[in-house]
C-alpha cells in the first residue's frame, strides 16, 4: 500500500490541532483551490504545495488557528444581536471582532501568533489596502481591524499595509483614541468589549447611541449563564445558513441607497472582505479577495455606464498573447491536469454526446417515388428495373441549428484549480458537440492590468475627473472561434494556464461582446453559457465610482438579453451564487462539480428547446 502523501499528512496533522485549539471535536479540515471559509463544521484552507515550504505551511496554519479560534471565542449570537445596521459601521465591527478572537489565541501560544501574524501578512497582500495612495483610498475597516490587531497583540501593521495605514492612523486616533485604549481592557469579555467598540463607532461618526443596550443583548447575556458558548456556536451556525444570505442582502440595499462619498465608497468596495463573517457560515475570509454578490434590484432610471477611455482595449486571439512554444508547454501543463479526470469527462461527453445524438436519429419515409436509393430494395430493383417505390426520403427533425458560447471568467480568483477545470470542461464540450453538428466558441475575459493601465494613467494625466467610469484596460480573449474546428484550437486553451494572465473581470462588457458576436451567427439557435465565481470587481474603477457600479451595469446587460435578445443565457456560479443574477443559473460549491454541471445543464436546455422544425441539410 502507497503510502500517504506529505500533504495529507500534514492535513491530518492540522485538522487534529485545529479541533484541540477550537474545543470542536466535530470540525473537518479541506484542502481548496478557492478562497479559505469556514462552513458549519467543514473548514477550507489553501492548498500548499507537494514540498510543504515553510511559508505556506504557516499560512494554512494561521487559516485553521483563525477558524479554531473563532469557534472557541466568539459568540455569534451576541455578535449579530450588537452589530449596527449600516454598511461601513457593521464592516468595521465584523473586521474588528476577528482581530480580537485571534489576537486571544496569539496571546495564550506563540505558535498561533506567528502562524496569525503570516496569514495576516497574505490577506493584506490582495487586500485594497496596498494600493491606496491617498486617505480617502485606505479602506476604513481594514486600517481599524491592523491598528485593532497592533493594540491587542504588539504586532505591527504588515509592510505592505503601513503606508496605507499611516494614511489614516493620526486621524483616527485623534478621534478615537481613547476608546480604542478600551478595547485592549475589554479583550476577553465580548460584551464588554462590544459596548467599547460602539464608542468608537460613535467617536467615527459611525453609531447612534453607544450607551444604549439593546433588550436582545440582555437576554443573550442571560443565555450565556446558562447554555455553553459552544453549543450557542453550534445552534447558530446550523442556523445562519439563511440568515447570512438575508445579511448580505440588506447590506447591499443599504449600500445601494447610501451617498457616493469616500466611506460608502469604501463599504460597498472594500470592506465585504470580512463581511462573510457576519461571522455566519461564510466563515471569516478577512482580507481574501472578494467577490461579493449583491441582490436583484431595479436599476434607477438614471443610471448610465460608460468607460473613461477604450482605446486601450483588446479582442485578442489566445496564440497572439504567447508564443508557439510556451503554448504548446501550456496545453501539455493542461493535458496533465485531465489525466486523474479521464474516465469521468469521457463518461460526462458521452452522457451529453447520446442525449444530443437522440435528438438527431435520422428517421426516413420508404417506398417513396423519388429521393435517395434505398439499399435494402435493391434486389427488387435487380429482378425488375422498372420497379416503383425503390426510394427513401429523410423526414424532418427537430433539432435545431445550434451555436453555442461558453463566456469563462479569467480573474484572478480563478486562479488554481477553477480555471484548470473550466479550461478542461471547455475542452470535453467542444469535442463533444462538435461530434453532434453543433458550433462552440470559447471565450475569456480579464484586464490587461491590475491598476487600471493606461486607462487610469490617462486619467491621471487628464487631472482626475470625478466618476470616469469604467477605468481599466479590457482584454477579450477568443480561445476558440465558432467556424474552427476543435483540433486546430485545442492548444489555445492552455493559455489560461498562464502566470499573470488572470487579472480583474468586469462581466457586463464582456456579456454583452459575447452576445454581439452571437447575434451575427446565422444558426437558428443561440445558447450562451457564463461560468464566473462572483460578481464583477475592478479596483481601479470602484475606487473612484460607486461601489456597486460594475454590478448594477452587469445587471442591466443580463436583464436586456434575457427580456429582448434571443440569446439563450444561462451561468454557472464557481462558489457564488449566481442565481441572484440570472434567471437560468446553477451554482456549484466546488470547482470539480463544473463539468457534470455544464454537460446537465447543456443537455436540459437542448432537451427543453426543441421547439421549431428545420429540414437537415444534405
Amino acid at each position: 500500500m502507497a503510502d500517504p502523501s506529505p500533504t495529507e499528512d500534514f492535513r491530518q496533522a492540522v485538522a487534529a490541532t485545529m479541533r484541540a485549539l477550537g474545543m470542536a471535536p466535530g470540525m473537518e479540515l479541506a484542502y481548496t483551490a478557492d478562497k479559505p471559509g469556514c462552513f458549519g463544521d467543514q473548514a477550507r484552507v489553501p492548498q500548499p504545495a507537494r514540498a510543504l515550504p515553510a511559508e505556506q505551511v504557516a499560512e494554512v496554519r494561521g487559516w485553521a488557528d483563525s477558524f479554531a479560534l473563532k469557534r472557541r471565542f466568539h459568540d455569534p449570537k451576541l455578535h449579530n444581536v450588537d452589530q449596527p445596521d449600516s454598511g461601513l459601521a457593521r464592516d468595521i465591527w465584523n473586521a474588528v471582532e476577528q482581530a480580537r478572537f485571534e489576537a486571544l489565541g496569539a496571546a495564550e501560544m506563540a505558535g498561533v501568533a506567528r502562524n496569525l501574524d503570516r496569514m495576516t501578512e497574505m490577506r493584506v497582500r490582495t487586500d485594497p489596502i496596498v494600493r491606496a495612495r491617498s486617505a480617502e483610498e485606505v479602506p476604513l475597516a481594514s486600517a481599524l481591524q491592523l491598528l485593532v490587531r497592533e493594540r491587542l497583540t504588539g504586532a505591527p501593521v504588515p509592510a505592505a499595509a503601513e503606508y496605507a495605514v499611516d494614511m489614516v492612523r493620526a486621524d483616527i486616533e485623534a478621534r478615537a483614541g481613547g476608546h480604542l485604549d478600551d478595547l485592549v481592557a475589554a479583550m476577553g469579555d465580548q460584551a464588554a468589549f462590544g459596548q467599547a467598540l460602539r464608542r468608537v463607532l460613535n467617536d467615527l461618526g459611525l453609531g447612534t447611541d453607544p450607551d444604549a443596550e439593546p433588550e436582545q443583548a440582555e437576554q443573550s447575556e442571560g443565555q450565556d449563564e446558562e447554555e455553553q458558548p459552544g453549543e450557542d456556536s453550534e445552534d447558530q451556525e446550523q442556523d445562519d445558513g439563511g440568515g447570512s444570505e438575508q445579511s448580505t442582502e440588506t447590506r447591499a440595499e443599504e449600500s445601494s441607497d447610501a451617498p457616493e462619498d469616500a466611506d460608502s465608497r469604501e463599504v460597498e468596495m472594500d470592506t465585504d472582505q470580512v463581511s462573510d463573517a457576519e461571522m455566519g457560515d461564510e466563515g471569516q475570509d478577512g482580507m481574501m479577495p472578494w467577490r461579493p454578490n449583491m441582490p436583484m434590484s431595479d436599476l434607477p432610471p438614471d443610471f448610465e455606464y460608460k468607460a473613461y477611455t477604450t482605446k486601450h482595449d483588446e479582442v485578442v486571439g489566445a496564440a497572439e498573447l504567447c508564443d508557439d512554444e510556451e503554448l504548446t508547454r501550456l496545453r501539455s501543463y493542461l493535458d496533465q491536469q485531465l489525466i486523474p479526470l479521464q474516465s469521468a469527462v469521457t463518461k460526462l461527453a458521452n452522457r451529453l454526446q447520446r442525449r444530443l445524438m437522440a435528438q438527431q436519429n435520422r428517421s426516413w419515409d420508404f417506398d417513396q417515388e423519388e429521393g435517395l436509393l434505398d439499399a435494402a430494395r435493391l434486389v427488387r430493383i435487380v429482378t425488375n428495373p422498372d420497379h416503383a417505390l425503390s426510394y427513401k426520403v429523410e423526414r424532418d427533425t427537430e433539432f435545431r441549428d445550434t451555436v453555442v458560447t461558453l463566456l469563462i471568467d479569467n480573474s484572478g480568483s480563478m486562479r488554481g484549480r477553477p480555471i484548470s477545470i473550466a479550461a478542461i470542461c471547455a475542452d470535453i464540450l467542444a469535442r463533444t458537440l462538435e461530434r453532434c453538428a453543433v458550433k462552440t466558441e470559447i471565450l475569456g475575459f480579464t484586464t490587461r492590468a491590475w491598476k487600471g493601465g493606461q486607462s487610469r494613467e490617462a486619467w491621471l494625466a487628464g487631472g482626475r475627473p470625478a466618476k470616469p467610469g469604467r477605468l481599466n484596460d479590457l482584454r477579450h480573449i477568443v480561445y476558440k472561434q465558432a467556424d474552427a474546428p476543435w483540433r486546430r484550437a485545442r492548444k489555445n486553451l492552455g493559455l489560461m494556464m498562464r502566470e499573470g494572465l488572470l487579472k480583474e473581470n468586469i462581466d457586463g462588457e464582456a456579456l454583452l461582446w459575447a452576445h454581439d458576436r452571437l447575434i451575427a451567427r446565422p444558426e437558428d439557435r443561440r445558447i450562451l453559457m457564463v461560468i464566473s465565481d462572483g460578481a464583477p470587481v475592478d479596483d481601479s474603477t470602484l475606487s473612484v465610482n460607486s461601489g456597486n457600479y460594475l454590478e448594477r451595469h452587469l445587471r442591466a446587460v443580463i436583464r436586456h438579453i434575457e427580456t429582448r435578445s434571443p440569446v439563450e443565457l444561462i451561468a454557472i456560479g464557481i462558489g457564488h451564487d449566481v442565481t441572484r443574477y440570472y434567471n437560468r443559473a446553477v451554482t456549484i460549491m466546488d470547482a470539480e462539480q463544473l463539468g457534470g454541471t455544464i454537460i446537465d445543464s447543456l443537455a436540459a436546455l437542448f432537451e427543453e428547446g426543441g421547439s421549431g422544425k428545420r429540414s437537415r441539410r444534405r
